[in-house]
């Protein structure tokens, strides 16, 4: 299935039905009067986040949603039935946006969520809502109210613990296909992903999602080569592992290039907790490792982890890193949640 994270579409609520003019004629009455029915609602729009979807590729050949028209109300007092609703299902992690591409509307992170985007129009009363003392055979009634209408975007951010970040070949979905049951691609020459990837990864009996996105490169945040959206896919995480090429000539530099894109993509990227690799030390001989690991940790402020995503080495170590961090942003967040005072017990 084509992994799609963005989708701009046509939502419309439906119209209210018009109300009814009619009389009463019925035999041995000896007075008629009014008796038509008021119109029925028209549909409205829900975006539902459900289980089992992680693409938004349903939206890309179906870009027009409109809910049904309200029945309009007839004889005999019977008011119209409501137009059928509109029901966008999306996967979890969903944001919904203006046609501005910018205002967020709703963000939808769990499975269940049902959100109210747009209501249908109120049906017109009939002509028995008009009767009066001075008024009694109106012969007129109300046509329904319009439904809204707009242009939206859905965008979808992936939900994971952790996400993978780092120039193109830096090992990033080498390390994912080795640490969880994610096939991404991989080959023996350069090249890079061009979509993200979520695999499920298991340390010390325990479990957590990682989310493997395409590289960064020098002026992504300006449209250079993939560009810098799929960094949506991991504003989400609590952690980041930063990988960082063993064979490049200078880490530090390109450990430098990669934070930059970060810190122009903004979102909170760089006040993430990080834990940073040399990937590829296989292919290092010990005096280049060392040399390497030392630049980068000048760059970095941190202790690089030796990584080899081939050879296994280090890798549980990384994966216990990663379980630590995303352990303590849990702890922290949930001792942040303000604790709503009990008040006293009275009789």
């Amino acid at each position: 299935m084509k992994f799609l994270d963005q989708a701009k579409i046509y939502v419309r609520s439906g119209d209210g039905g018009a109300g009814a003019v009619s009389f009463r004629r019925e035999k041995y009455i000896e007075f008629g009067g009014p008796d038509g029915g008021d119109g029925g609602r028209g549909g409205d729009v829900f975006v539902e986040c459900v289980d089992g979807l992680n693409t938004l590729i349903d939206f890309r050949f179906h870009q027009h949603f409109k809910a049904k028209t309200g029945m309009h109300g007839m004889g005999r007092n019977r008011t119209g039935g409501k137009g059928d609703d509109v029901v966008l299902r999306v996967p979890v992690g969903t944001e919904i946006l203006e046609e501005d591409n910018d205002t967020v509307i709703a963000d939808l992170t769990h499975v269940g969520e049902r959100l109210l985007l747009m209501k249908g129009g109120n049906g017109g009363f009939g002509n028995a809502h008009f009767k009066s003392s001075t008024n009694q055979a109106p012969r007129h009634a109300n046509p329904g109210l319009p439904g809204e209408e707009k242009w939206i975007w859905l965008r979808l951010k992936l939900i994971a613990d952790a996400g993978l970040v780092g120039m193109p070949n830096a090992g990033k979905s080498t390390f994912l296909a080795s640490v969880s049951a994610a096939r991404p691609k991989i080959a023996d020459y350069p090249f890079t992903t061009l979509h993200p990837n979520l695999g499920v990864v298991e340390i010390d009996g325990r479990g957590f999602v990682l989310a493997d996105i395409p590289g960064l490169i020098e002026g992504a945040h300006d449209g250079v080569g993939l560009g810098d959206r799929f960094l949506g896919h991991v504003e989400r995480t609590r952690t980041l592992l930063h990988l960082v090429d063993g064979t490049e000539e200078d880490p530090g530099e390109t450990y430098r290039v990669v934070r930059g894109e970060l810190a122009a993509y903004g979102h909170g990227l760089t006040e993430k907790p990080e834990v940073v690799a040399l990937s590829k030390v296989d292919a290092l001989t010990p005096e280049l490792r060392d040399e390497k690991a030392a630049a980068l940790e000048a760059a970095c402020g941190q202790k690089p982890v030796l990584l080899s995503s081939t050879s296994g080495e280090n890798v549980d170590l990384t994966l216990r890193m990663l379980q630590r961090a995303i352990d303590s942003d849990r702890a922290e967040e949930a001792n942040t949640v303000p604790q709503v005072p009990s008040e006293p017990w009275r009789p």
